[in-house]
C-alpha cells in the first residue's frame, strides 16, 4: 500500500516547543518507542512505535513556529488521492492553505488546511510512505473528533472534499454526529456551544488504552492536566480528556467490549 483510501485518516504528528520533554512523556505514557531521524541543521524528525509498527511522530518546533507564537499540538493526517487537486478544491469551498503542496522527500506530499470553520488539518497523498503502520489497537490512534463552531457547514465541507458519510446519534443527551469514510466508523463531530468557552474549532486524537483511570494517573505522574475526568460513554468506552505538559491536547479512550456492556 502507497497511500490510505482517500479520506481516511492516516497520520498523526506532535510539534513540540520541547521536544526531548515530549518524547520522554509521551514514551512513558504509551510505552512508545521513539525513532531519531536526522533532517539536517540539528533538527530530528522522530517516529513513535509500538511493537515495531508507527503509530505517530514528533518533531522540534521551529525558530519562526515559535516567533509566531505556535503552540504544542497535534495535527491530524487525512489521505487523499492527488494533493494538489484538493487544495484546489479547498479553496474553493472556503479553506486557507497554510501550508504547501509540497514533497516530503519521497515520502509524500502534503498540505495543511485551515478549513473555513477555523479547525486545522493536513492532507498526505503517500509514495512511499502511507502513513500509519498500525492503529486501533491499545496505544495507538483508534478515532478523529471535530469541534465545530458550525457543524452542518463542516459536514458540508468535508463531505465536498471526502465523500464522508454521516449518522446522527444521541450520545448521552448530546448530539453526535459519526463519520465513516467508505462505509467504515473513523471519527465524529459535535458543536461547540457557551460551556465550552474560548475553545477554538479542532480535531481531536483519540488513543486506545487498556485502562483509562491507570492512563490518567501515568499522565498525572508526568506533568499532564486532565482537562476531562474519566467519563463513561454508554455502549462506546470510558475517556478522557488530557493536557500533556506543553499544553497540547489529546483524547484517551478505554474501548468496551461485549462483555463490558
Amino acid at each position: 500500500m502507497s497511500n490510505y483510501p482517500h479520506g481516511r485518516f492516516c497520520w498523526v504528528e506532535l510539534t513540540a516547543n520541547d521536544w526531548q520533554q515530549a518524547k520522554d512523556f509521551y514514551c512513558q505514557l504509551f510505552s512508545w518507542q521513539a525513532i531519531d531521524q536526522d533532517i539536517g541543521g540539528g533538527m530530528y524528525y522522530t517516529m513513535l512505535q509500538s511493537d515495531g509498527k508507527t503509530v505517530a511522530a514528533m518533531y522540534q518546533m521551529t525558530d519562526i513556529q515559535k516567533m509566531q507564537k505556535q503552540q504544542t499540538s497535534w495535527l491530524s493526517y487525512i489521505a487523499v488521492d492527488d494533493v494538489d487537486a484538493s487544495v484546489v478544491l479547498a479553496t474553493t469551498l472556503g479553506a486557507e492553505v497554510l501550508a504547501g503542496p509540497h514533497d516530503v522527500m519521497d515520502a509524500g506530499r502534503m498540505a495543511v488546511i485551515n478549513e473555513a470553520n477555523g479547525a486545522k488539518f493536513a492532507i498526505w497523498q503517500g509514495k512511499e510512505h502511507p502513513g500509519l503502520e498500525l492503529r486501533d489497537v491499545n496505544n495507538s490512534l483508534c478515532w478523529n473528533e471535530l469541534v465545530s463552531h458550525d457543524t452542518r457547514k463542516s459536514k458540508e465541507f468535508y463531505q465536498h472534499m471526502f465523500s464522508w458519510q454521516y449518522t446522527d446519534k444521541d450520545m448521552a443527551g448530546m448530539s453526535y454526529t459519526e463519520l465513516s469514510n467508505v462505509g467504515i466508523a473513523q471519527g465524529g463531530m459535535m458543536q461547540l456551544t457557551k460551556e465550552w468557552g474560548d475553545i477554538p474549532p479542532h480535531w481531536m486524537n483519540y488513543f486506545a488504552v487498556e485502562s483509562c483511570d491507570e492512563t490518567i494517573a501515568k499522565a498525572q505522574r508526568l506533568g499532564a492536566i486532565i482537562c476531562v475526568p474519566a467519563t463513561n460513554i454508554p455502549e462506546v468506552g470510558r475517556f478522557s480528556v488530557i493536557n500533556d505538559p506543553q499544553g497540547a491536547t489529546f483524547s484517551i479512550i478505554e474501548l468496551y467490549t461485549n462483555s463490558d456492556n
